[in-house]
């Protein structure tokens, strides 16, 4: 196997099909399935199950793909340096991060790394939380900020932060009184809420709060969407359950919540950087993995993030 090979291997694994992966390559698709087919026969196995919608990795194809993919990383930035200064810090870094992260430290993220790191290309992946955690494990991302400490043996895992969660409502909204600031659990179940669905884990960390107190929640509308969650929100359809990084990211559109602060007991949750073992990073991943740190020290120590503290 060659690199040119685990690259099309790669490809066809993340397109889904051979046709589509043919495309992308400029390759002829004939000329793409010898390939796979000597691929295959190197294994001794099938890497790919076949059908009428597609190709999907066999166990064996999907470790090749999650190791490959890896390994491509390294090779690129190794050619990268290579062929420049290598006093100079560069390569792609493909970073993870959940909808209302983005809104928290994305600019700012973004920012830092093209003022301090010009060579970096920085490619930042949005999504929600289990999509970005099933990312990572595949290799497709150097690093990822996630809620969850799960330890994992080949990852590196450093706390970040801890965001207040808050109850958001329209600025008008009639729900609760206009000059409360603050609101409690037991006043949460006669409430319409908008909240994301069962497998994501901001829901799982809601429902276990509002259940250990022997109380029910009354959702009426469930959206894996942070966007869409905000639009039924700001309709009056009712409130939700967010950090603050779902209203910084409204109020740079001009639209207005408001935000009532959870009471006995606060609710909160730990955001985690996960990132591949110091010695598997490069030293543009190892550029970024600090950047992203001094972002987050930056913002909480300069007081614009109400509801955010430093691990």
């Amino acid at each position: 196997m060659d690199i040119r090979q685990l690259r099309n291997f790669v490809k066809i694994v993340e397109c889904g099909s051979l046709s589509s992966a043919a495309r992308e390559l400029h390759i002829a698709q004939p000329a793409l399935s010898q390939q796979l087919a000597k691929l295959e026969a190197d294994a001794g196995r099938p890497l790919l199950n076949r059908s009428s919608k597609g190709v999907e990795p066999t166990e064996t194809g999907l470790a090749l793909y999650q190791h490959g993919s890896f390994v491509l990383r390294q090779f690129d930035h190794a050619m990268e340096i290579a062929r420049g200064d290598t006093q100079t810090i560069s390569g792609v870094v493909a970073v993870g991060l959940p909808a209302t992260t983005v809104a928290s430290i994305g600019m700012a993220l973004v920012r830092r790394v093209r003022e301090r790191y010009p060579e970096i290309l920085l490619k930042v992946v949005e999504g929600m939380s289990g999509h970005v955690a099933q990312m990572m494990r595949l290799g497709q991302l150097d690093m990822a900020v996630l809620f969850s400490g799960e330890e994992a043996a080949d990852m590196q895992i450093v706390p970040l932060m801890t965001e207040e969660l808050f109850l958001i409502l329209a600025e008008n909204s009639p729900l609760i009184a206009p000059d409360r600031k603050t609101v409690n659990l037991s006043e949460i179940s006669d409430l319409p809420l908008i909240l994301p669905t069962r497998d994501h884990g901001l829901r799982q960390r809601i429902d276990a709060a509002i259940e250990s107190r022997g109380l029910q929640s009354r959702v009426v509308v469930q959206v894996d969407s942070l966007s869409l969650v905000m639009d039924c929100v700001q309709s009056g359809l009712g409130g939700t359950i967010k950090p603050m990084g779902a209203i910084m990211r409204e109020g740079a559109d001009g639209r207005r919540f408001r935000h009532l602060s959870f009471q006995n007991p606060a609710l909160k949750r730990q955001n985690f950087l996960y990132s591949r073992l110091p010695d598997q990073m490069s030293q543009a991943s190892v550029a970024v993995h600090g950047e992203i740190r001094a972002t987050v020290r930056e913002l909480v120590a300069g007081g614009q993030w109400p509801g955010f503290a430093l691990d």
